[in-house]
């Protein structure tokens, strides 16, 4: 690596960061300069939820963070085989659910302006 050009960042992971976050809902928006991303764990059940993390970026960190999220999926699931959405066996009136549809919303879509 050309040091020059490139040089080397030191990341420090502080015990209280490292534990981390669980997260199984992300609320996303943006405004003209930049996207927010909320992470929040849903109990099922409890009428409410806090968020844990909020994380800003600008539009281009964001869509950097996208690539490599895109990137770490395939290396998964080269390694590990292909990750499927979960569906539901049945729907609340207890019929099966249809195929492609009616099945858990995707709780990582938002959009909209901040």
């Amino acid at each position: 690596m050309d040091k020059k050009n490139n040089p080397e960042i030191k990341i420090e992971l502080s015990p209280e960061v490292a534990s981390g976050h669980y997260s199984n809902l992300a609320i996303i928006n943006h405004s003209g300069s930049d996207f927010f991303m909320d992470f929040i764990a849903v109990t099922p059940g409890m009428p409410q939820a806090k968020v844990q993390t909020r994380v800003i970026m600008t539009p281009e960190n964001a869509k950097n963070l996208m690539f490599a999220l895109s990137d770490n999926i395939r290396k998964y699931e080269a390694m590990f085989g292909e990750i499927k959405p979960a569906v539901p066996r049945n729907m609340p009136n207890g019929s099966p659910a249809p195929d492609n549809e009616g099945g858990y919303p995707n709780p990582f879509i938002g959009g909209g302006n901040a």
